[in-house]
């Protein structure tokens, strides 16, 4: 926890695809201070005119690489959160050549109640996390 979700158009290898979600993970590893193993990820892959991705009027120029990641996670800072986005824009940069205006972020907030690891159980309510 927290779970990454990124949604891609296809054209990617797997290698590119390994480069991404290792990078992604550092980011949140040092931003957010989750241990290495606090990893959950998945990735959906669109045909091309399936995932239609704008810059807000803001002037971005979007290419076939863009990433949008849905960030699922307990409350975090505001610090942090400025601290997630600034170091994952910089490693998908230097690690996948990912042009930081092919990257849109969302994190939605949740709970301790709202996470059950395995064994139906809320390990967050139980204690054992």
């Amino acid at each position: 926890m927290p779970l990454l979700k990124f949604d891609l158009i296809e054209g990617r290898s797997e290698e590119e695809l390994r480069t991404l979600l290792d990078a992604a993970h550092r980011a949140m590893v040092e931003a957010f201070g989750v241990p290495e193993r606090d990893r959950y990820q998945c990735v959906t892959q669109h045909r091309p005119g399936e995932l239609v991705l704008e810059d807000t009027g803001l002037g971005y120029p979007r290419s076939s690489r863009v990433v949008l990641l849905t960030v699922v996670s307990r409350r975090r800072s505001e610090e942090k959160k400025v601290a997630f986005y600034r170091l994952l824009a910089r490693y998908l940069e230097e690690r996948c050549g990912l042009s930081p205006d092919d990257l849109i972020v969302s994190i939605v907030e949740n709970g301790d109640a709202d996470w059950s690891f395995g064994r139906g159980r809320a390990q967050f309510l139980t204690g054992e996390l």
